[in-house]
């Protein structure tokens, strides 16, 4: 294919994921309700928790702003119910170049994808009362939070994606390593820097203070990652052993062929 045919071909994969998602956010648009009550579960376990006549709720200041939220709602769980569709545009995207019996690898871990991302995003659900809570007891006593709506789904959303994205680590991982990028020995020797990255990203994507939730973050990640090394260390192995002994020959030697 030439640039402008996978310009071309780039361009109806993301109108497909982009219609995808517009139905997933209708979806999403009808159930508002009920996504709000889950988003707003933590504020209102907090709510209950203080006696002492604190104020703890989710604000609306502006006109718009009730609007704006349940677009961005709506929107939110249009990308996380569109999510088999566009990583399947995603895959389809790289398949293309990889050989017959690495398609058959790629579409394993594509099938992979979708599962890792909606675990990751349902244990940030889990997670997501005990960050709030361990924010909330940063408010002195007899203080109030009201907290305002856009800022809130901002931190939801981060939370949730956060968790969601990283989960995705070794499908990415294993797809350079399919297409002749990333190959398994870079990975192992990484290692040690990939650990450190990952209690970073922990560090940075989970607002906490708490060194727990950054674990349960970066522990996950860490294991995919080893997961992912020692995948493509076995797809190294087959590669090598179905390449011809002549494309090993050093230089300044003839080889057999």
């Amino acid at each position: 294919m030439s640039l402008v045919e996978h310009l071309r071909e780039l361009r109806r994969r993301l109108v497909i994921s982009a219609a995808a998602i517009l139905v997933g956010s209708v979806v999403g648009w009808n159930i508002y309700d009920w996504l709000y009550a889950r988003i707003s579960e933590p504020i209102d376990e907090q709510r209950l928790t203080r006696r002492g006549g604190e104020v703890v709720t989710i604000n609306f200041a502006g006109l718009t702003d009730g609007f704006a939220m349940q677009v961005n709602v709506s929107l939110f769980a249009g990308i996380i119910m569109a999510a088999p569709v566009w990583i399947l545009q995603l895959w389809g995207f790289i398949v293309p170049g990889l050989t017959k019996k690495e398609k058959w690898t790629a579409r394993f871990f594509m099938m992979a994808a979708v599962p890792l991302f909606l675990a990751g995003c349902f244990v940030a659900y889990l997670l997501m009362p005990k960050a709030v809570g361990v924010l909330m007891s940063f408010v002195p006593a007899g203080g109030s939070n009201i907290i305002a709506g856009d800022v809130y789904l901002q931190f939801v959303l981060k939370f949730i994606l956060a968790f969601g994205l990283s989960f995705l680590l070794p499908v990415v991982l294993v797809g350079l390593n399919l297409a002749h990028v990333l190959p398994a020995r870079t990975m192992r020797r990484g290692w040690r820097l990939a650990v450190i990255l990952a209690f970073v990203f922990g560090a940075v994507m989970t607002p906490t203070t708490d060194p727990w939730t950054m674990t349960f973050l970066a522990g996950p990640v860490i294991v995919l990652y080893f997961a992912a090394v020692g995948i493509a260390s076995i797809t190294d192995r087959r590669r090598a052993a179905a390449e011809p002994d002549w494309l090993n020959t050093p230089d300044g030697q003839a080889s057999a062929l």
